[in-house]
């Protein structure tokens, strides 16, 4: 069975009535496209409005699973810390007199510096320049102009990808590049916690991730700097850190952890990793902020292939 045009239409014609006919197809496609993008901006508001600091924010439960080592919450809004209690019942981590546990409080001084989460931070900067793109290829932009739009969707299926990225992490361990450069600054707490200890804060998998460390001094620098340090973060001996029965070497063996066996350079000194705990915390705005993100790139992906194949360019970059 056979189709054919009645009357007969010669080839030339047939050419020109098929461009004619994509050409409206791509204008319809155009017009359509600014309604698809009102509703990429409607998500792309509404993953704003989950990471706005509201009060009284997101109150996190901070707990190790299946023992005491450590135990507490913290409080987010917006990308800051604001609020955090902490307990810590670490071997190598000897409490204070009279305590069973090391108190880890946030600083009420004001003073005291904030604890900002840098990659929180960096999503929302992507998500605002995101809102940018949509607004320019509906305002300013020529939303006729097809090579135009399909730039402008390149350009924000780019960025939601950088933001859930970002929201994503890499290796937990890795955050926040290398730890011994990225720790938080003791000043933040109230007592400030002891040189032997390395704590650092960053997101994975939308879910707030905190390292635990305690450290042990094995000899003092070699290396040649300019900076001083102060007695509040300098090692005062090896043995900083550890309690009588670890001196001695009566206490329980450490379990053994990824960084047992290598050497840092943390303040001009080198340690070693003698124990490290990390504890997970899902923060159920970011994971809604993460599965809006992963929608909002699914839709970008489909308008831009369904752009390219009216534009017969096939949407090959998509991929």
């Amino acid at each position: 069975m056979s189709t054919a045009v009645y009357p007969p239409i010669f080839p030339h014609d047939l050419i020109k009535a098929e461009e004619a006919t994509l050409a409206r197809e791509l204008q319809w496609l155009l017009s359509s496209l600014q309604e698809t993008l009102a509703s990429f901006k409607s998500g792309l508001e509404e993953c704003v409005a989950l990471l706005v600091p509201t009060e009284p924010g997101s109150t996190l439960v901070v707990s190790s699973l299946r023992s005491e080592s450590v135990k507490g919450f913290v409080t987010r809004v917006g990308t800051r810390i604001v609020k955090g209690d902490i307990s810590l019942r670490l071997p190598t981590l000897p409490p204070p007199p009279r305590l069973l546990f090391f108190p880890l409080r946030l600083s009420t001084l004001s003073t005291a510096p904030s604890l900002v989460l840098t990659q929180l931070t960096s999503v929302r900067n992507l998500i605002n320049q995101c809102l940018d793109v949509v607004d320019i290829s509906t305002w300013t932009g020529d939303a006729h102009d097809a090579h135009f739009i399909s730039g402008q969707l390149r350009l924000l299926l780019e960025l939601i990808q950088e933001a859930r990225q970002t929201l994503k992490g890499g290796e937990p361990s890795d955050a926040l590049g290398k730890w011994w450069e990225s720790c938080l600054d003791e000043n933040i707490f109230s007592p400030t916690p002891p040189p032997t200890l390395a704590l650092t804060l960053s997101i994975h998998d939308a879910s707030l991730i905190l390292h635990i460390r305690t450290l042990q001094l094995i000899a003092p620098s070699s290396l040649s700097t300019t900076t001083t340090t102060t007695p509040s973060t300098s090692f005062l001996s090896a043995d900083a850190g550890l309690s009588l029965r670890q001196r001695l070497g009566l206490a329980a063996k450490l379990p053994e952890h990824d960084e047992s066996n290598r050497i840092f350079i943390y303040k001009g000194q080198e340690v070693r990793v003698r124990e490290k705990v990390r504890v997970d915390s899902q923060d159920p705005s970011l994971m809604a902020v993460m599965a809006k993100l992963s929608a909002l790139e699914h839709g970008v992906r489909c308008a831009r292939r369904g752009l390219g194949v009216v534009m017969m360019s096939g949407g090959e970059d998509d991929e």
